[in-house]
């Protein structure tokens, strides 16, 4: 191996063998608590030729998790100190204990809309309620994600298909976009709802209480950040917002035009504290914290996977939860507030040279230096220009070209994502992604609901037996109807699959001695679809019709045989295949013929 594959290696890729019994047991009792401490195991097996990438990646991403910070934390509702705590804390944490190399975690503009429909309406304009109410929900998706990590539900975030997360997010996306928009006009209005505060700002931008200097600093400011989006070695939001600083400062807008600046932020770090709400309050902030933890793990466990993809790893679902929930976890306990992955900081890191957890913590040392030292630094930071950059980040959430694709290939997905997508605008956060979870949910059941079936036949020069829909000179056994039924059979389409087999029996084009069900689709049965074939089975024996099965999974045979319908049909009604079944159904008609004569 040459010294540039060996840097390139990850810890997890490597394996390293013990050589004796005891440093066995050492390393087995070692591997037992670490398996939980996957970013700590990292750290144990540094090497020094990382260190000056994790470095400087490290001190650049500080440049842009600062600004950020403070701007999601004020889109969220809370002091923007807020945001620096939620920055640190998370990044440390999940240096420990995240599974993900590089992953970049702390305030995310998708849940700033979702946390201010909970902080704004019940804080009341108090700065220290909204704290105490941004930590509480952070420590319910805190231990939601937890919970659920532990108890391996990592996969539940893959029964919301892509057009309904699409929806969702373009909600969010306009929701966040039309919360900024008062601050980028330097006015502030009572929101009542993403539509509705449409109609207020525009109102107040004709009744001319538009501050021009906040709104040419913030458009300026969203200007180069959308310039230098492209740029890898131009860091746009520092040049932004460093440059709406310097100009707020030279011009004295605060005391001049009457621009809200930040003010100086709080000397020091944050102390541990318990985040009281109250009794009237715990659920809406139990509903806010569900939602955030469903969001944020979305977004972390397909960023994180992609990132996986990209440096040859395999990343764990369920410890990626475990890892996202310590981090809210913790930071709910020291004034911060829910946060997520990042899209728009990790591909920093990355390109900054990024090679391990290492890089979080220099970044959130970075801040730490920035409170101790400096807290007076951003004091001149125009929120017009904070605001910018919330509304950067959320343009950026918009999903339009993949939602051009699906108009084109699947329109009723794609109706399916407007309505998630109305569902958010109209309704707000909270409310939508309630919409969400329902139609995620009516979709999920759709398919086995109201599924497809099809009579088989046998068509001239194609080998097997196939949908006579798709096939109509399909040849068709004379008495024997070929049903196939594609889904599972339980509760919700018991009848339905009772109902399409006589309906195919009453439509047979010769009178009907046996129905075979090919059942290769057939997953699983409930008890009330068993109750329902045995009914069927009675109906179709009173005709003098034969029901049997074919192509019939041993699980479901195993199913069958616990509600005792293995007895009642008898194994001579499951065939292996359907040519066996259809071998079997000519066999007895030429038995029963000749008997007959």
């Amino acid at each position: 191996m040459t010294a540039q594959d060996h840097e390139g290696t990850l810890p997890e890729q490597r394996e390293t063998a013990p050589t004796t019994h005891r440093s066995q047991g050492r390393t087995s009792d070692r591997g037992a608590w670490l398996r939980w401490a996957p970013g700590l195991r990292t750290l144990l097996q540094y090497e020094p030729a990382w260190l000056g990438h994790d470095l400087m990646a490290g001190l650049v991403l500080a440049t842009m998790l600062v600004p950020v910070g403070i701007a999601y934390a004020v889109a969220s509702g809370l002091p923007g100190i807020c945001g620096l705590y939620a920055t640190i804390i998370p990044l440390l944490v999940y240096a420990m204990v995240g599974p993900s190399r590089i992953l970049v975690l702390g305030p995310d503009s998708a849940l700033a809309a979702v946390i201010l429909g909970v902080v704004l309406p019940l804080s009341g304009g108090d700065p220290q309620r909204a704290v105490a109410l941004g930590g509480m929900m952070a420590l319910v998706s805190g231990a939601v994600l937890i919970l659920a990590g532990l108890a391996r539900l990592g996969f539940v975030t893959e029964l919301l298909s892509k057009p309904i997360r699409y929806g969702y997010m373009n909600g969010i996306a306009l929701t966040v976009l039309i919360s900024q928009l008062p601050k980028l006009f330097g006015f502030s209005v009572e929101s009542t709802g993403p539509l509705r505060d449409l109609s207020t700002i525009a109102g107040a931008v004709v009744a001319g209480r538009m501050n021009w200097a906040a709104f040419a600093v913030g458009t300026a400011t969203l200007a180069a950040i959308l310039l230098l989006r492209g740029s890898k070695r131009v860091p746009g939001i520092l040049v932004a917002v460093v440059g709406a600083t310097i100009l707020a400062s030279l011009f004295d807008l605060a005391e001049r035009h009457d621009v809200s600046t930040l003010g100086s932020l709080p000397q020091g770090l944050p102390g541990f504290t318990l985040p009281w709400i109250g009794i009237a309050d715990i659920v809406s902030v139990l509903i806010g914290g569900c939602a955030v933890a469903m969001v944020s793990f979305a977004d972390t466990s397909v960023l994180s996977r992609a990132y996986a993809a990209r440096t040859h790893t395999t990343v764990n679902p369920n410890q990626e939860m475990v890892g996202l929930g310590a981090a809210n976890l913790a930071t709910g306990f020291f004034q911060g507030f829910p946060i997520s992955s990042s899209s728009s900081r990790t591909p920093v890191a990355e390109a900054a040279g990024a090679r391990t957890q290492l890089t979080g913590i220099v970044g959130a040392l970075t801040i730490v230096l920035l409170l101790l030292v400096a807290p007076n630094l951003l004091r001149n930071l125009p929120t017009a220009a904070l605001a910018a950059v919330v509304i950067a980040s959320a343009i950026g959430l918009f999903e339009v070209t993949e939602l051009k694709r699906i108009y084109r290939i699947q329109r009723w997905e794609f109706w399916l994502s407007i309505a998630c997508f109305a569902g958010v605008a109209v309704f707000g956060a909270i409310p939508g992604i309630g919409l969400a979870i329902v139609i995620a949910v009516i979709e999920f059941l759709w398919d086995g609901w109201r599924p497809y079936s099809t009579v088989l036949g046998r068509p001239a020069g194609v080998e097997g037996y196939h949908d006579i829909t798709r096939y109509p000179e399909a040849r068709r056994i004379p008495g024997l109807v070929l049903f196939r039924w594609d889904a599972p059979l339980f509760f919700a389409n018991a009848e339905l699959f009772r109902e399409r087999v006589l309906a195919a029996v009453a439509e047979s084009p010769t009178p009907v001695r046996g129905v075979v069900v090919a059942a290769a689709p057939v997953t699983s049965i409930d008890v009330t679809a068993a109750d329902a074939l045995t009914e069927l089975d009675q109906s179709l024996q009173a005709q003098g019709i034969q029901f049997s099965f074919a192509e019939l999974k041993d699980p479901v045979k195993d199913k069958l045989k616990r509600f005792g319908l293995m007895t009642w049909f008898g194994e001579t009604r499951f065939f292996p295949t359907i040519d066996a079944a259809v071998s079997s159904y000519i066999v007895a008609q030429d038995t029963n013929r000749k008997a007959g004569e």
